[in-house]
């Protein structure tokens, strides 16, 4: 049984139909990625998964039930953790702040543990451990994507739902980034990532789907998506020899 389901869903933003009849699933422990051009339905397929945007038809399930019918905060209380893109983290307060407003979806937790998962944060994320007392507006653009997904880790999701954590950043950042997104997956945390950079998404990823115009058009693994011209010429970069 997939952990995650999505079955026949429409959306729509505003008048905009986004979602045409998406169906996908993600398996306990995978790391998939949904890839497309801008304006595809990539941002509207997570927050249909979360609760922010209502399903106008079709279907979502998760461990084996439904949840299209959920509010945001009940989905989020089980098990999905949405790092949406653009970062939003709270620029008033520290690293260390940030971080811990991740559990609460989680209830109160006793103090000792959550200093001892804040330093598992840390251990993951090293580059923001030295700015752990800073506020979060004078962190880079990338420091501040790790932040956020620490935050989103600090939920102990069941699936963390990764909008475009590479917009904006610099290529060695995104490295790093996407190193650090690898290990999460080792883990053991279930992800499905939306991404613009193919290549590298694809580097991590045991399956992909690209979506268009909000329809899927192909699925399979890295390997399948590397090899297909259409995806190649669209979202790899062309023809390398």
């Amino acid at each position: 049984m997939a952990l995650l389901e999505l079955k026949g869903v429409a959306s729509y933003y505003g008048n905009v139909q986004a979602l045409k009849g998406l169906s996908l699933h993600v398996n306990q422990g995978e790391l998939v990625t949904l890839l497309g051009a801008n304006g595809a339905g990539k941002s509207t397929t997570l927050k249909t998964i979360s609760g922010l945007v209502q399903p106008a038809q079709g279907e979502v399930w998760f461990e084996g039930r439904p949840i299209h019918r959920l509010g945001p905060e009940a989905i989020a209380k089980l098990g999905i953790s949405h790092v949406p893109e653009g970062r939003r983290i709270f620029p008033g307060l520290t690293v260390r702040e940030n971080i811990m407003l991740g559990t609460s979806t989680r209830g109160r937790l006793p103090r000792a543990q959550m200093a001892d998962e804040v330093e598992q944060m840390f251990a993951i994320f090293p580059e923001i451990k030295k700015f752990e007392n800073a506020l979060g507006w004078t962190l880079s653009g990338g420091q501040q994507q790790m932040l956020a997904v620490a935050r989103g880790l600090m939920a102990r999701p069941k699936l963390l739902l990764l909008d475009e954590p590479s917009l904006g950043l610099a290529p060695l950042i995104v490295q790093n980034l996407f190193g650090t997104i690898r290990e999460i997956r080792s883990l053991g945390t279930t992800i499905l990532l939306v991404e613009q950079n193919a290549n590298m998404a694809l580097s991590v990823a045991d399956r992909g789907y690209v979506l268009e115009t909000g329809s899927l058009t192909v699925e399979g693994t890295p390997q399948d998506l590397l090899d297909n011209e259409e995806v190649r010429a669209a979202y790899l970069g062309g023809h390398h020899g």
